[in-house]
């Protein structure tokens, strides 16, 4: 018996169940810092460390950088997931990049999605594009990028009681979660920020995972209970 012609309707249905993002249950569970060394990661071996059960990343008045620089993750993350960690920074600006691309390896390099940390607690939760489109949401706001580039903005929490909720120079929970399309960050619990990014030149379905150390200002951030979960 030959199988029934799949109809408009039915390739309606395709489109629109894709893109419902995935439910949140279930799913396969990696730690990505084994809290003893920088297996698996790679940067530069003058600013980063394994301390006291983290990952530390520290710049100094005598020696800044001249750019932005990154530890990044050696295997590349495909897909959806939800990633988990606690930071804590002192001084500067730093951010958790995701499904993001190496421009350049010797430097360590990267541009993509960046989930933002800072100790002024002015960008912590928000959206950037580290050498791209820049700020794509801020705290508290809800933004649809279409396909040409044009985003659409609504504020759906107070900026400033989400701020009150992260603490610089304390260990705070950030939890990205990637489902399709939608991205979405929480600190301490808190949704901080959501974006779905449609806009098709930009959008990265994976990429690597990477911590950042800002030039400017010397700095130290440290990042601890890294997990990834997956979805086959």
């Amino acid at each position: 018996m030959s199988a029934p012609h799949a109809t408009a309707q039915d390739a309606g249905l395709a489109e629109k169940a894709a893109a419902v993002p995935r439910t949140l249950e279930g799913g396969e569970v990696t730690e990505l810092f084994d809290g003893e060394t920088l297996d698996g990661w790679r940067g530069r071996d003058d600013l980063w460390s394994a301390e006291d059960g983290a990952i530390v990343g520290r710049t100094t008045k005598e020696d800044p950088i001249k750019q932005n620089t990154f530890l990044i993750l050696d295997e590349e993350i495909q897909g959806d997931f939800e990633l988990t960690l606690q930071f804590k920074i002192d001084g500067g600006n730093s951010g958790i990049q995701y499904h993001s691309r190496v421009l350049d390896e010797d430097k360590f390099v990267v541009s993509g999605y960046q989930a933002d940390i800072d100790a002024a607690n002015r960008y912590a939760g928000i959206l950037y594009e580290e050498r791209g489109r820049g700020i794509l949401a801020l705290r508290g706001q809800e933004v649809a990028i279409t396909e040409d580039g044009e985003k659409q903005a609504e504020t759906v929490a107070d900026a400033a009681e989400l701020g009150r909720g992260i603490h610089p120079g304390q260990w705070n929970d950030y939890r990205i979660v990637v489902r399709g399309h939608q991205l979405e960050h929480f600190i301490n619990g808190a949704l901080t920020m959501q974006v779905t990014d449609n806009q098709t030149d930009h959008w990265r379905d994976s990429g690597v995972i990477a911590l950042q150390l800002h030039q400017g200002p010397p700095m130290t951030v440290r990042f601890k209970k890294i997990t990834l979960r997956q979805w086959k």
